[in-house]
Order: C-alpha cells, then structure tokens, then sequence
C-alpha cells in the first residue's frame, strides 16, 4: 500500500505563527514588568530567541511548500508575502528586547509597558484575525477582526508620538537617554506598524479571492 501524501495546511502553519508573534509579546510585556535592571534582560533575550527560532521553522516550512506544491489554496506570492509579514512581527519584536539589553537601560521611560501592551493587544487581534482567515470568504466577522489590529496600531502611533516628544521636552538634558529611548521607541512602532501590515496584507487576499 502506498503512502498517502499529507497534504501541508497554510492556514494552519499561518495561526502557529500569529500564535508565536503573541507569545513573543507576552515575553515583552513580563520582562518590562519585572525589570530592575539591564543585566536581567539577558534571559529574556535568550527566551525571545528560542520563540523566534521556533517562528523561524514555521517560516520555512511554509516556504518549502510552496515552493514544491503543485496547488495552493491562495497564490503563492500571497502565501510568502503573509508568512514574511508574520515573521517580521516576531523578529521585530525579539530587537525590542535586544535593543533594551544592548543599550542598557537604566530606567523604563513612562509610556514603555502602555507601548507594549499595546503590541501583545495587536499580536492578539491578528491571531483572532488569523484564526478565521481559513473561511474569509464566508466569514461574516473577519472584516471586523481586521479592523480592530489597525485600531491598536493608530493608538500606538499617537503614543508613539507622545513618547517621542516627552524624551525630547522632559529629558532634553539627557540626550543619550532621548537617543537610547527613541531608538527602542521606534523598534516598538515597528512592531505595530507590523501587525497593521500583516492585516492589510490579509484584506488584501480577501478582496483578491472573493
């Protein structure tokens, strides 16, 4: 008897990444809760790497697929600009971390734990997004799940712009504090503005396959 081919499911590889992109933003958010100084960010930052390495396989077995499948259920420039999108949050968000480390970090500025929780509301959303992405043309809520990672990005972008201008009013004589913070700032935009992109891109399939 032959052996029956198992056939690779993208939308299921698709959730396991939003999934790790979560799990990478709850790490963010308990390391910014438990800080007392820079030297406690290396275990964290090892933790960040073991979930990226793990977002990483996921990656590139989707990659390999599609390399190699003679059908896929979207078209494959879709399915590898969806899985980079993904990949790029869980990327982006372990830099949060390593930047914090690399820099090291005295103080958590006012703003920072909003900021990432901000990220951990945005990776969740995408993953309520992307669990009902395998039935987008049915799906009477995916528009409104879509909506709601674009709504946790446009807060972050006004508290981005809150975070930025207070570094450069209230720290103005600490210009290597403003420099360092502005830096993580906009590694934590990122991350936000990854999400936002990941959803787009989502739509974006949708419209294309409706």
């Amino acid at each position: 008897m032959s052996k029956k081919h198992h056939k690779f499911d993208y939308f299921d590889n698709f959730e396991k990444q939003a999934e790790i992109a979560v799990e990478e933003a709850d790490l963010l958010v308990e390391a910014l809760e438990n800080f007392t100084k820079a030297d406690d960010l290396k275990s964290y930052m090892d933790r960040a790497h073991q979930i990226e390495h793990r977002g990483d396989e996921v990656n590139h077995a989707i990659l390999e697929n599609v390399a190699t499948d003679f059908i896929t259920p979207i078209e494959r420039e879709d399915i590898i600009e969806l899985a980079k999108c993904l990949d790029n949050i869980i990327d982006y968000i372990e830099d949060v971390i390593q930047a914090m480390y690399m820099y090291d970090v005295h103080i958590i500025p006012e703003g920072t734990k909003e900021f990432a929780d901000l990220i951990r509301k945005g990776t969740g959303a995408l993953k309520k997004a992307m669990g009902d992405f395998r039935s987008f043309k049915k799906s009477k809520k995916f528009r409104a799940l879509v909506r709601d990672v674009s709504d946790y990005e446009e807060v972050a972008d006004h508290l981005f712009l809150k975070v930025i201008r207070t570094l450069h009013t209230t720290d103005r004589n600490n210009p290597m504090r403003a420099h360092v913070w502005s830096s993580v700032f906009e590694r934590m935009e990122k991350c936000s503005d990854a999400c936002e992109h990941a959803a787009d891109t989502m739509s974006t399939i949708m419209l294309k396959n409706v």
